[in-house]
């Protein structure tokens, strides 16, 4: 019962959703990303290999062996083109997840400004920054004291 109780509060909090979305984001991304990879970037990158098709490129470690028209041994290759597409396929999905990363971080830090008033500053940042004069005050007060002691 008590792991009912927590996948409910786990599925009511908007985790569950949240990776959901996630989920079906990073789907639809990669249908994209595919699709500017095989369409966009690899026939410039064939036109200037002379037309070669990347996607079927491969080191043939043996041929395959006919008997009579009828295959024997398979051939045995390591296809290499598909690890390029997939190569340019991550750096294009890095790059895209740098960018974002790199907008939300500077959204996130206008945001934790206190002296940015164009952006509503988070409670806790308004809270810690309160602290920290109070303490600058407290601390020069403190100098004050010591100082006419002496």
């Amino acid at each position: 019962m008590k792991l009912f109780k927590e996948f409910k509060e786990f599925a009511i909090k908007g985790n569950m959703i949240d990776i959901a979305i996630g989920v079906i984001i990073g789907g639809a991304f990669n249908k994209v990303v595919n699709a500017i990879v095989k369409e966009v970037l690899m026939p410039p990158l064939a036109l200037m290999t002379d037309g070669t098709n990347w996607e079927n490129r491969k080191f043939i470690l043996r041929e395959a062996i006919e008997v009579e028209g009828a295959k024997k041994i398979d051939e045995i290759a390591i296809g290499y083109g598909k690890l390029v597409e997939a190569g340019i396929d991550f750096v294009v999905i890095a790059f895209t997840v740098f960018l974002v990363v790199k907008v939300m971080n500077s959204m996130k830090n206008k945001a934790e400004d206190p002296k940015d008033k164009t952006v509503t500053t988070p409670k806790n940042i308004e809270l810690m920054n309160k602290t920290n004069d109070l303490l600058e005050q407290q601390n020069k007060y403190l100098k004050k004291v010591l100082e006419s002691k002496s």
